[in-house]
């Protein structure tokens, strides 16, 4: 088992002494002290935050949505229906809650279904889970290359992340919905102005499942490359980001290269955010958490912080109305080699 540590206070001054937090008095936050929110999870997948500042929470293999508060309580209010494994990277994916969930108790879900991959509605009363309601189906599955995150926009519109389950020409393909982001109303239908008039607002990709925005608004991507290259994308409307022509940089033309890219075996990224100047991206088989500035439309120099402290780490996401984040760790997962159970979520301050 890995010891999940603390890091104190003597421990981030030797960090800075090494390069660990690689940055300066007087430049923008850098992670600091982590501490544990809540453990027992097996394989947490998604996570959106409710007004009331608490967080739900999917767990991939057990079907299950949870109520996780910023105290640590846990409480299962459902298990969405319809749900199936790929025994690899698909099952309960992504959960996005309603913007205006106040009036409305919706939350949005992606999933593995019998036949495919597809976006959900359902109802939060704020105790329990009802409604399931289709909204998009027909995203092909397989067992690996699901994508899955599902986001709200600064648009109002929901985003959603989608592999090329495995065929690769899929993400070139603009009647496909694999290997895209999707952008659609709170209905499941295509978001005015998208790029081709359909769910579609970017192909060429591969297996995203990062979507963040930053202060100005822009869409940033983290996907899994191949065997070469994962990606750090800006995302634009209509943009081709060149999978499978390309895996990283791209010199083919109308395609569009990444801002940032790193070796496979250092990132493989899942979920990203952005926070006080910086995308913050979680890496599975690199086990470690990259901190990006960003300046405008420019990603600067990463810089890796608690490499192998904690596992894999899957989802990461800023807490509002804090200087922090909320990170999780999928090591029950098929490559984690971890029980079930060993998964846990942390609170990692930013000073």
């Amino acid at each position: 088992m890995r010891a999940f540590r603390t890091i104190t206070t003597a421990a981030a001054v030797a960090a800075l002494t090494t390069g660990l937090l690689g940055a300066a008095a007087g430049t923008d936050s850098v992670p600091s002290a982590v501490r544990t929110v809540s453990s027992g999870w097996t394989v947490p997948w998604g996570l959106s935050w409710l007004p009331d500042g608490s967080a739900l929470v999917t767990e991939r293999d057990s079907f299950k949505l949870f109520k996780l508060t910023q105290a640590g309580t846990r409480t299962e209010i459902g298990r969405v229906p319809n749900v199936v494994t790929t025994s690899g990277e698909g099952g309960l994916l992504g959960v996005a809650v309603s913007p205006t969930w106040n009036s409305d108790h919706h939350v949005y879900l992606m999933h593995s279904a019998a036949s495919d991959n597809r976006i959900v509605r359902m109802t939060y009363d704020g105790s329990s889970l009802s409604g399931y309601t289709v909204l998009v189906t027909g995203i092909a599955k397989n067992r690996y290359h699901n994508g899955g995150r599902v986001k709200f926009g600064p648009d109002g519109h929901l985003y959603a992340t989608t592999g090329d389950a495995q065929n690769s020409n899929l993400a070139q393909d603009r009647n496909s919905l694999n290997g895209k982001i999707l952008r659609m109303t709170k209905d499941g239908k295509p978001a005015p102005g998208n790029p081709f008039g359909t769910l579609v607002y970017s192909l060429g990709h591969r297996n995203p499942q990062g979507l963040t925005w930053d202060a100005q608004g822009r869409l940033w991507e983290a996907e899994f490359g191949n065997s070469r290259y994962d990606e750090l994308n800006l995302i634009e409307s209509g943009k081709n980001y060149g999978w499978p022509v390309c895996e990283g940089s791209c010199s083919t033309s109308g395609m569009t290269s990444p801002q940032r890219q790193w070796a496979v075996s250092e990132a493989s990224p899942s979920a990203v955010t952005y926070a006080d100047g910086a995308l913050y991206m979680a890496a599975l088989r690199g086990e470690r958490l990259w901190r990006i500035p960003v300046s405008g439309t420019s990603a600067g120099t990463p810089t890796a912080y608690y490499t192998t402290q904690y596992g894999r780490l899957r989802t990461v996401e800023k807490v509002p109305g804090a200087n922090a984040l909320w990170l999780s760790t999928t090591n029950a997962d098929n490559n984690g080699g971890e029980p079930d159970g060993a998964d846990k979520v942390f609170q990692v301050d930013l000073r």
